[in-house]
């Protein structure tokens, strides 16, 4: 992967954009993704946690017995536990990491579908999928269309970095069988504006996230995998059929509910009873034969 050629783009792709997060404004925009991440990550003190990411590390403040952070090439990996495989070809087996965070790459992959897919499949059954990315109907997008000359995000090269909605990841991360649970916007500055202390706003940052508004240069969106409902058969049971008429069985048990329905005489009698004889109890059946009926009379 080191000396592919998809890796050498994704290298000078990850060297264009740090100069971004390396700027007052990413810097800020990297400290309001961290204050809006600390909640979520603060829940889960143990498991393997996976950062792929454009700028600085996210996870590393984060009390995680593992974290490991993916790099498209050796030469820019910045710690010795990194992960250096294509993004659509993840050199991990499935469901083993607690935590899985893709910081903005869905916009600059080229096939992103496939990283999601890798995403999801790296993703245990109880961990959490975490996807930042730019809004695309933030203030400051609507002011980079109408300035065509002012960049303020990184680009892809001379294409045009397409800004997914979390409306449209929406249904990416269904394909995968995974659900999103909250959407979380941060990055809120006024438009049109470059000085430097409008870069990182906090009474907008702290009035947006409150409200959780939607004007944010970024979101991030946390999604679970799908609980599948376990199948269950329900079992007939063969009943049989009560009769239609009363029987005499019922007619004694509505009259007589608490006197069995078969009485054992003992030999033992009461006084003033005579005893009942053994013989007395046997009981012949007779049964009807054809024989017995008398035929008629031919005539």
């Amino acid at each position: 992967m080191s000396n592919s050629d998809t890796g050498l783009k994704l290298n000078q792709q990850l060297e264009k954009c740090q100069q971004f997060w390396m700027s007052t404004k990413g810097a800020a925009l990297l400290d309001a993704q961290r204050a809006c991440l600390g909640p979520v990550i603060d829940s889960r003190h143990q498991g393997h946690a996976l950062e792929i990411v454009m700028g600085s590390s996210m996870l590393q403040a984060a009390a995680h017995a593992h974290v490991i952070q993916w790099a498209p090439t050796l030469k820019a990996a910045q710690r010795p536990e990194t992960l250096v495989c294509p993004l659509d070809d993840l050199a991990l087996p499935d469901g083993c990491l607690d935590i899985t965070l893709i910081h903005h790459w869905m916009e600059h992959a080229d096939n992103a579908h496939h990283l999601l897919q890798e995403a999801a499949r790296v993703t245990a059954d109880n961990g959490i999928l975490l996807i930042f990315g730019f809004n695309p109907f933030s203030p400051s997008n609507l002011s980079r269309r109408a300035l065509p000359g002012h960049q303020a995000f990184p680009v892809k090269g001379h294409q045009r970095v397409q800004w997914r909605s979390p409306r449209a990841l929406r249904d990416g991360l269904a394909f995968v069988d995974f659900e999103i649970e909250r959407v979380d916007y941060c990055g809120f500055r006024l438009p049109f504006e470059r000085s430097r202390k409008m870069a990182c706003n906090g009474s907008l940052e702290t009035l947006g996230r409150r409200h959780n508004m939607p004007l944010g240069d970024s979101y991030m969106i946390r999604a679970s995998r799908r609980q599948q409902p376990a199948s269950t058969k329900r079992v007939k049971f063969a009943m049989p059929m009560a009769p239609s008429g009363r029987s005499v069985q019922a007619f004694s048990r509505e009259h007589y509910p608490r006197m069995p329905l078969i009485f054992v005489p003992s030999n033992r009698s009461a006084k003033g009873q005579l005893p009942v004889a053994e013989t007395d109890l046997n009981i012949i059946s007779v049964r009807k034969t054809t024989s017995d009926i008398p035929k008629e009379s031919k005539r």
